[in-house]
């Protein structure tokens, strides 16, 4: 089946969102939340209803995060950090309990697809999404899950452009994991070159 012109303008708009979050550019967030409303009627048309779900809280907390990185710091522009591995442990157990609940929700009551798949989609996705409004690092790990599931999961619908495009979104959450921790290591040079040169002072 070929891909709808609706689906061809979500993949290209989300493609581009998501290679500018690799970038770290801001941008990120007002690309993202046009491609988010065309893939809520494309996920709808496709019983995909937790990646319906997933788009309307997208759009919400992108909203969020575009104010977060350009003035989350004090009015300035929030750096790159790490989450402690004790909170990211909660967090991904959290997700996958939730998935589990939303999921048997979907099933019993939807005529859902793949409802326990879609499920875990949608609660890494937010995951990702917390991670990356706060600019943690770690948000690409989720981001690797979500992609993982996803990819076979939109195959298996017959959904083969965004399946594609959810492949190469595997891709480059690695490439967002690499310039981000170049970022990260350079942003925490000053600060260690300010520790040396006041402990030799």
């Amino acid at each position: 089946m070929m891909p709808s012109y609706l689906e061809i303008a979500a993949a290209l708009t989300t493609a581009l969102a998501i290679w500018l979050a690799a970038r770290n550019n801001p941008h990120t967030w007002s690309t993202g939340i046009v491609a988010c409303v065309l893939y809520g009627v494309v996920f709808f048309q496709a019983k995909l209803y937790a990646d319906v779900t997933l788009q309307v809280f997208f759009v919400i907390t992108s909203l969020v995060g575009w104010w977060q990185w350009l003035h989350g710091k004090a009015g300035t522009t929030l750096p790159i950090s790490r989450t402690p591995g004790l909170s990211l442990v909660l967090y991904v157990v959290g997700a996958i309990v939730v998935a589990v609940g939303y999921g048997a929700i979907l099933h019993y009551y939807t005529d859902a697809y793949a409802p326990f798949v879609d499920s875990l989609v949608l609660t890494f996705s937010v995951l990702g999404q917390f991670l990356l409004m706060s600019r943690r690092l770690e948000c690409w790990y989720a981001w690797l899950i979500v992609n993982t599931l996803s990819v076979p999961l939109y195959f298996s619908r017959e959904l083969y452009l965004t399946g594609g495009l959810y492949l190469i979104c595997w891709f480059n959450a690695w490439y967002g994991m690499y310039r981000w921790r170049r970022e990260f290591a350079a942003q925490s040079k000053p600060a260690a070159t300010l520790l040396v040169h006041g402990a030799g002072a």
